[in-house]
């Protein structure tokens, strides 16, 4: 097994734990909630095949979804995210960038990488909220449960990029 896949799984443990021990437990407002292990699929590099970001993407929110007590809502999301996730980083990637390129704010740049990661969080939101909610009697609530997610868990995944990108080589 490549030492990058098992740091991969470290990580997504590690997001996991913080997820289910901390943020689960965290509703600013009584609308926002961090969903930071979406991150993961943002780090999914250009190589890696469709399927495999799929497979991964279904598995990453099924475990979530078992920790968190959020039958499918989760695997579902997650799932959507995998299959979009390597049509929105062809859209971000420098014209002569090589094909084992990982994302990140140093090799898509700060601005590229910002906006890529948005459009994955809200994707992720949109898909996660609309499916807890399953109609929308109360769309104020589902909007504000969308914008509050949406907005706390940009601020702790671009900050996460920042530090891991900001480390001195």
């Amino acid at each position: 097994m490549n030492i990058g896949v098992l740091k991969g799984i470290g990580a997504f443990v590690l997001l996991l734990l913080a997820q289910s021990l901390v943020l689960n437990h965290i509703h600013l407002f009584g609308c926002a909630t961090p969903l930071l292990y979406v991150y993961m699929v943002t780090l999914f590099r250009r190589d890696f095949p469709h399927w495999t970001i799929l497979v991964a993407s279904f598995t990453m929110g099924l475990c979530v979804d078992i920790f968190s007590n959020t039958p499918g809502l989760a695997a579902a999301s997650m799932t959507l995210v995998g299959l979009l996730q390597p049509y929105l980083l062809t859209l971000f990637l420098p014209r002569e960038s090589p094909d084992d390129l990982a994302p990140s704010m140093r090799s898509l740049g700060i601005g590229k990488f910002i906006w890529y990661a948005l459009i994955i969080v809200l994707v992720y939101c949109l898909t996660f909220f609309a499916l807890e909610a399953f109609d929308f009697d109360n769309w104020l609530h589902w909007l504000m449960n969308v914008g509050g997610s949406f907005l706390i868990t940009s601020v702790l995944l671009l900050t996460i990029e920042f530090f891991r990108n900001s480390k001195v080589a």
